[in-house]
């Protein structure tokens, strides 16, 4: 076996010698072998643990506008090498250059939040809070912290963790999805060049084995995870029962409601890129339209339909593709299945995405659009979280009745409105039960001076995501009260101090 073609962990800022565990890295448009991926487990994550605890001290001493200089210079090797980045998560995870490079760009934004640390991390200070005593408050970092990762955003979900917890001055073990490793060990280049000292961050490459350690392991303070809800519950469960702070954010069903006074057309647009960008393959995608009003839903359908038969989908090399191949041939099959369970079910099957065959891609993980329309809330394809190129149309009759689908659902992560009227954007703001949302925004992530997070069982934890949240999750809040020597009273004092 080739050494070029094998991913190892970083440890200590240097690869590790190849395991004899090893997995194998596929290009999901041709369906073949590109790679092999070293897996880990218990020893490895022990010492890369030991290499973040000793790096760990210098870093959090380092003062915070000489650790922003690292993000500054982080954030321009990105933006000079992105074209090659982006081509990396195409080539092992199958989404158009465009979308890649759009992902490293979003995650871009939360490093340079992370720029702005000095400010972030300023504290309060009270004088005279009692005669002769001042009260000051500040937040300081955790030490060894810890980000799971999934395949659907190498670059920016990783970037949404990993630049506010340096930052703020911890050191990071970064656990990334065994699907699209590469891009992990890229970025731990990268933060080297940008002068980040040996150590303080780590990538460990595997699955469970490599989980359970960092959830078990002692010095691990915190975690963050990205995944899908019952792994989400799992991570959380188990890091907070050996006294971690747990960030999990789970799965998702989002519903876009479509008012009768709606752009129809711009709602066409909206959920084309919504529901079929990325493949589907994303938490915050809209795979339930939910249009008020039966001459409403004829007239999304009649000018939806057409659209998603004419989805260019092929490799994500092509300048040309919209929509590229889904990340694996397993998960292709889970979401076909998700089809013919739907057509089982009664749903009207609109455009079928089965049986896509791409010349020249015939071994490619590929799955068409689907769109089904007369979808009700008791099938599964309502239910459950697809993570593919499939579109449900749920009719309603008012307003209220699209409000309360949402509000039931289990999952409460993004939602959208399109209208044009002020007063049920208002009633939809305050009375929906989900963590970010849109009016007239399809796909609301939150930039990356606000946070990230859904609702309900879409996120298991107290923090959102990256901005003012992550700053909070990454750091403890310490605070001292201050008297010197001159305003000290004499003699012991036996009851319940007081300031004044």
């Amino acid at each position: 076996m080739s050494q070029s073609n094998i991913v190892d962990h970083i440890i200590h800022g240097r690869a590790s010698a190849p395991a004899e565990n090893m997995s194998n890295i596929f290009n999901p448009a041709t369906g073949e072998i590109s790679g092999h991926l070293a897996l880990g487990g218990p020893a490895e994550v022990e010492m890369a643990v030991a290499a973040a605890q000793a790096a760990f001290p210098a870093w959090a001493a380092t003062p915070p506008h000489v650790r922003a200089r690292v993000f500054f210079r982080f954030r321009d090797l990105i933006e000079r090498e992105i074209d090659r980045l982006a081509s990396l998560i195409t080539a092992e995870r199958g989404k158009v250059h465009s979308d890649a490079k759009g992902e490293l760009i979003r995650g871009l934004e939360v490093v340079e939040f992370a720029c702005g640390i000095p400010q972030l991390l300023k504290g309060e200070y009270s004088e005279q809070v009692g005669n002769g005593i001042d009260a000051v408050s500040f937040r300081q970092p955790l030490g060894v912290v810890a980000g799971i990762t999934p395949f659907n955003f190498p670059a920016m979900v990783p970037m949404w963790m990993f630049p506010v917890a340096l930052a703020c001055g911890n050191s990071f073990i970064l656990k990334p999805s065994e699907r699209d490793p590469s891009l992990a060990n890229e970025l731990a280049a990268l933060l080297g060049k940008a002068g980040l000292p040996e150590g303080v961050f780590q990538v460990v490459h595997g699955g469970k084995p490599v989980v359970d350690a960092i959830l078990d392991h002692p010095a691990v303070q915190a975690v963050s995870f990205v995944g899908s809800t019952p792994i989400a519950e799992y991570v959380h469960h188990r890091g907070t029962a050996a006294g971690k702070r747990v960030q999990a954010l789970g799965g998702a069903k989002n519903h876009m409601i479509v008012m009768p006074d709606a752009d129809l057309d711009k709602a066409v647009d909206a959920l084309m890129g919504a529901a079929y960008g990325s493949a589907g393959e994303r938490c915050m995608a809209i795979s339930v339209a939910v249009p008020v009003g039966q001459a409403t839903a004829d007239a999304l359908i009649e000018r939806l339909a057409p659209k998603v038969r004419t989805l260019k989908i092929g490799p994500g090399t092509d300048p040309e593709a919209e929509m590229g191949p889904l990340v694996t041939r397993e998960h292709a099959d889970k979401v076909l299945g998700y089809v013919d369970a739907g057509v089982a079910e009664g749903a009207e099957l609109v455009v079928d995405g089965r049986n896509l065959n791409i010349q020249g891609y015939e071994k490619g993980f590929f799955v068409g659009g689907s769109l089904f329309d007369k979808v009700t809330p008791d099938m599964r394809i309502y239910r459950e979280e697809i993570f593919g190129p499939v579109l449900s149309i749920v009719r309603t009759e008012s307003f209220d009745e699209a409000l309360g689908l949402i509000n039931q659902h289990e999952f409460g992560n993004g939602t959208a409105l399109f209208t044009r009227d002020g007063d049920t954007a208002q009633a939809f703001l305050g009375q929906v039960q989900a963590g970010m949302v849109g009016v007239n925004v399809p796909i609301p992530v939150p930039m990356a001076f606000h946070s990230f997070g859904g609702w309900k069982r879409s996120l298991f934890g107290d923090h959102h995501m990256h901005g003012p949240e992550g700053v909070r999750f990454y750091t403890k809040l310490k605070t001292a009260t201050l008297r010197w020597p001159k305003g000290i009273r004499a003699g012991a004092d036996f009851i319940m101090p007081t300031l004044g």
